[in-house]
């Protein structure tokens, strides 16, 4: 069998109950349910560290917080000297390009890809003009990416603004279309897609939104447990104030989630585009696919919005394999559901491809038999820090400020609505997921033990303040 082509297409913020094949009642993904039905779905797949550039660092090494240095979104920081996903196949002789959000440091930099076309949501603060602002300047429209007036980390929303081939969807899509027909046919090839959306600016396309017209959006969730502000731990506190949308009313949410619905659908649709690229090449056949996201969103779940946090609208993600036909690790139309992450990519896509897993990775391949027992993941750090220790049924969340544990039967109550942590029935349960937690903790964590105690941080009082920057508001570049 010759060395497969491989496609990784990844979303920003998008949460894995997203998609029809998963069982929601609204979300319009017919190419994802088509491709989980011709492979496997990951029911059980989380992200580790739900930051974009943490997340993206763990996906493209193989490797955890712990070991690539970053859990708090260090967005000036280098990436770590660790074999990268593209480097591995590139050295195994590989053609590898990537089209899309990178979110590294220095922006330009390849990390293994033999190119990128780059598009980096207008980060003008480091002096570099990314490949799709230059297109729209191009295009005659100079500098008006965020000339809708939506900031790229709040949810008020509104109909894209330029013509339809600007949108960075669209031209990711035909970007990563062009790489393909431009490949050198005497290799195979690894291409990695990174869709912008569907994070923030909700600006999607005035076709996408209608087709939600008339669609009853349903409703955030809420467990009593976060209907109390002062009674939540301070970082849920802090992370409330700082992204909850001023002035929302049940509308506006309806409004954001709808948008939110219409931007992935858009991709859905364009990953339609990227497929039948590959067939009409002659391609498809031979060619593994993964989709996933770097981390999902709250959309208003529990009256919280973004990322950041452990519940399963911000740390549970889509992961959608699909094997080249013949290929019997990968088998058509399962759900799995083993607890995966993000590490767990690199070594499933270099197995797949008959490529030695450098030992650098700690993830595990996601086809076989191997199944861990339990998912760590670490996010922020100081009184912002929260941990989850995972064992595929019961999820146990740490916040060390004020050392407060809540513990959820995601099997039984999936949308997290009674914390069991105060439970006399879940005392074995709790202790026994503490245990395994406080044996994952390392450098500063460590000093929430005194003894064999954990004692986490004192408690804070937070006070709200007033979002003087709009939340990272762009202007016109």
């Amino acid at each position: 069998m010759e060395r497969p082509n491989v496609l990784l297409v990844m979303v920003d913020h998008w949460p894995g109950r997203l998609l029809g094949a998963a069982g929601h009642e609204v979300i319009q993904t017919p190419t994802l349910d088509t491709l989980a039905q011709g492979g496997v779905r990951f029911s059980r797949a989380y992200s580790e560290c739900q930051m974009c550039v943490p997340a993206r660092r763990t996906l493209m090494t193989g490797a955890t917080a712990g070991s690539h240095g970053d859990r708090i979104m260090d967005q000036a920081g280098l990436m770590p000297d660790l074999p990268t996903l593209a480097q591995t196949f590139r050295d195994s002789g590989y053609q590898a390009y990537a089209v899309g959000k990178m979110h590294v440091f220095p922006q330009r930099s390849r990390i293994g890809f033999d190119d990128v076309v780059l598009n980096e949501e207008g980060r003008t603060q480091w002096g570099v003009t990314d490949d799709y602002e230059q297109f729209l300047t191009d295009s005659g429209f100079p500098g008006e990416q965020f000339g809708h007036g939506l900031s790229n980390n709040q949810y008020v929303s509104r109909p894209w603004h330029l013509p339809e081939d600007c949108h960075v969807t669209t031209w990711a899509t035909r970007q990563m279309c062009r790489m393909i027909k431009r490949r050198d046919p005497t290799r195979p090839a690894f291409w990695y897609l990174s869709h912008m959306h569907p994070h923030p600016p909700l600006a999607p396309l005035r076709d996408y939104l209608q087709m939600y017209d008339g669609v009853d959006i349903d409703d955030p969730v809420c467990g009593e447990w976060a209907r109390r502000d002062s009674q939540l731990p301070y970082a849920l506190q802090a992370l409330a104030d700082r992204r909850r949308p001023v002035g929302f009313g049940e509308h506006e949410v309806r409004m954001a989630r709808r948008a939110f619905y219409a931007l992935c659908t858009h991709i859905d649709h364009q990953l339609r585009v990227v497929i039948g690229t590959l067939r009409e090449e002659g391609l498809l056949g031979d060619t593994v696919i993964l989709f996933t996201s770097d981390h999902g969103d709250m959309l208003g779940d529990h009256r919280m919005w973004a990322k950041s946090v452990f519940y399963e609208g911000s740390a549970n993600i889509p992961m959608i394999l699909s094997a080249p036909a013949g290929d019997d690790r990968v088998r058509q139309g399962s759900v799995d559901d083993r607890l995966v992450g993000l590490q767990d990519v690199m070594p499933t896509l270099l197995e797949l491809a008959g490529i030695d897993v450098p030992a650098s990775v700690e993830g595990r391949c996601m086809v076989g038999d191997r199944r861990r027992e339990w998912l760590y993941g670490e996010c922020c750090e100081g009184p912002d820090a929260t941990r989850m220790l995972h064992d595929g049924r019961f999820k146990l969340i740490y916040y060390p400020a004020g050392n407060r544990v809540q513990l959820f039967d995601v099997e039984a109550d999936p949308h997290e609505l009674i914390d069991l942590a105060p439970s006399p029935d879940h005392v074995d349960v709790r202790e026994h997921l503490l245990e395994l937690l406080v044996s994952q903790l390392y450098g500063a964590d460590l000093d929430w033990i005194a003894g064999e105690e954990l004692v986490g941080l004192p408690g804070f009082s937070y006070t709200a303040t007033p979002n003087r920057e709009l939340s990272n508001q762009r202007g016109i570049h």
